[in-house]
């Protein structure tokens, strides 16, 4: 078993890790993703450059207590976030076939995007030492500029923080105010 030292040694390399692993930040141009979601389709960034804000809402793994929570908070806010015109995404490192069950399951209408290469993940700074993403939510404006990056999502209020956060973003995200 290991000592309480090498477990809490541990733990601060991987919040030290969380906390410094993004080099994006505020005002910072997003970049651009080709990820399979479980609508069938591939969503990009430059999908929705000049039409929709977008929102990528990472997680960590498919399945897990705290990301069906999350899956749920953010399903039974649907209809206050699409009150907003936003593309908006569940996304982690799960396969294809993995996300689009894990949807099935918690009756999600949004796509849930995978990116099991790692690539977009890599790319927003997300992915941690344990090789699943950080749950952070990105909020990108119409001309693909990052607005916020919400690093501490708690699971049980996903779906009304992003409400929240999408009013109080409304004028930089380029909403109708």
């Amino acid at each position: 078993m290991k000592s309480f030292r090498a477990v809490f040694g541990t733990l601060l390399i991987f919040v030290a890790t969380s906390v410094f692993a993004a080099d994006l930040k505020v005002g910072d141009p997003a970049p651009d993703f080709k990820l399979m979601g479980t609508d069938g389709k591939y969503h990009s960034l430059s999908d929705y450059k000049g039409k929709q804000p977008v929102i990528l809402a990472f997680f960590p793994k498919a399945y897990t207590h705290g990301c069906t929570i999350e899956c749920k908070a953010l399903r039974d806010s649907q209809k206050d976030i699409e009150a907003f015109d936003v593309a908006y995404f569940m996304t982690s490192v799960d396969k294809p076939e993995d996300s689009k069950g894990f949807a099935e399951q918690n009756h999600a209408k949004f796509p849930i995007l995978s990116d099991p290469d790692k690539t977009a993940s890599k790319a927003y700074g997300v992915l941690s030492s344990f090789g699943v993403d950080h749950r952070w939510t990105f909020y990108i404006d119409k001309q693909g500029i990052i607005q916020m990056i919400d690093h501490a999502v708690d699971p049980k209020t996903a779906g009304t923080t992003l409400v929240k956060n999408l009013g109080e973003l409304k004028g930089k995200l380029g909403l109708k105010t």
